[in-house]
């Protein structure tokens, strides 16, 4: 009985897990390839307002009733969700998307060390920090600009993570993740008219949008509640880690984004200062990084 345990505790959430991750990154694969018709806040702004329609669907949040607090809150986070998502494609559509994520992977392990005083967890952000440094400032051809908006991205998910913790708190299911979500989208409305243009109005390049949202959001969050029902959140941490890894595959498969021995090499220290940090943390359950990209 407790060997058949152990193996679906150690299979099918681990699938899960992998199926979200991998779903996340091939949906910001796909998006890049937007770019060129619909802009970075284009394909933000689609992205964004169907992730908001679904959510808003299951969810039906009721504005009317809600305190001052409660408004703020949903606020607050849709900014910190808005600017996360516009610096990041804003990134990748200067670096690859390998790097791009390596670099925002900042943000979520800078959250699961922060106030620690173990050394252990020094350690891990110092691992971390080599590999982005190595980087940023490896004099190979990354665009400057490119790299600070992927830390600038890293810094946005720091807060959304804190944010959304905040949102579980202040708001019954999802309904706090879906009002951000409109937020979001309206905020962001401007500079996504702006970029995309008349090509908002394509069907094909619309339906490829739809699809970006569904890869970035909907399946993946999907896939992370049902998996975190059926392992420790510490195991899920650590396949989390390996989402800077799985970027830089889809970037090569799907953008043809080659990366040099050294770039590989710093994605691998980010990677195991990710996964160390969540293998080594303490039992305190963490805020959840949600999907949102």
């Amino acid at each position: 009985m407790t060997g058949a345990r152990s193996g679906a505790i150690g299979a099918a959430p681990v699938g899960l897990v992998l199926g979200a991750v991998s779903s996340v990154q091939f949906g910001a694969a796909l998006a890049k390839t937007l770019f060129d018709d619909l802009g970075p806040a284009g394909t933000v702004l689609v992205r964004l307002l169907v992730a908001a329609v679904i959510l808003l669907a299951v969810w039906r949040p009721r504005v009317r009733g809600m305190t001052r607090e409660q408004l703020g809150v949903a606020v607050v986070f849709g900014l910190a969700l808005g600017g996360m998502n516009l610096s990041f494609y804003a990134a990748l559509d200067r670096i690859p998307l390998g790097i791009a994520v390596t670099l925002e992977f900042i943000g979520p392990l800078g959250v699961a060390v922060a106030g620690s005083r173990r050394t252990l967890d020094v350690a891990w952000v110092v691992l971390a920090a080599a590999g982005i440094v190595s980087l940023s400032g490896g004099g190979g051809d990354l665009d400057p600009l490119g790299v600070a908006l992927a830390l600038l991205a890293g810094a946005f998910w720091a807060g959304y993570i804190l944010l959304s913790a905040r949102a579980g708190r202040t708001f019954p299911g999802g309904s706090g993740l879906a009002l951000a979500m409109a937020v979001g989208t309206v905020v962001l409305l401007p500079a996504g008219v702006a970029d995309g243009g008349g090509a908002l109005l394509d069907p094909r390049l619309l339906a490829l949008g739809a699809a970006v949202a569904v890869l970035s959001s909907v399946i993946p969050y999907s896939l992370e509640l049902e998996a975190l029902r059926r392992m420790p959140a510490r195991v899920f941490g650590v396949l989390m880690s390996l989402e800077p890894g799985l970027a830089a595959l889809a970037g090569w498969l799907i953008l043809s984004e080659a990366l040099s021995t050294r770039e590989v090499a710093a994605i691998g220290l980010v990677v195991a200062a990710s996964a160390g940090a969540a293998i080594t943390a303490r039992d305190a359950p963490g805020p959840d990084p949600g999907r949102t990209r």
